[in-house]
């Protein structure tokens, strides 16, 4: 018997999963181009362990695909929508900032 979880619960476990660092750079490297560990390995300047961690959690949640190419393991978004949310998220901190900017001149001003 399969239990479904609430939508806003779902939604929440994919907001955790999103909540590092290192996972947010991988998938903005993937939104480029399906992309190599070892080529991850050398733009992050990460190790080894800590990046098949992080890509481990990516590829349980389905954001992220693996494939071998021979003896190499390339890794790619699991759906173009990623690439879509994380540009959602850029917009976001944009209009935060700027707000945050104009909240500052004005306590400059005021000063």
């Amino acid at each position: 018997m399969t239990t479904s979880i609430p939508v806003h619960q779902a939604k929440a476990e994919l907001f955790r999963t999103l909540g590092h660092p290192m996972r947010i750079r991988i998938l903005e490297m993937l939104q480029v181009k399906p992309t190599a560990v070892r080529d991850m390995l050398t733009e992050l300047e990460a190790e080894s362990s800590s990046l098949s961690q992080q890509l481990a959690v990516l590829r349980r949640a389905g954001l992220v695909t693996a494939s071998r190419e021979g003896a190499t393991v390339v890794y790619a978004l699991g759906t173009p929508h990623i690439g879509e949310l994380l540009k959602a998220g850029r917009q976001i901190l944009a209009e935060i900032l700027s707000e945050s900017e104009g909240l500052l001149a004005e306590l400059r001003e005021q000063q």
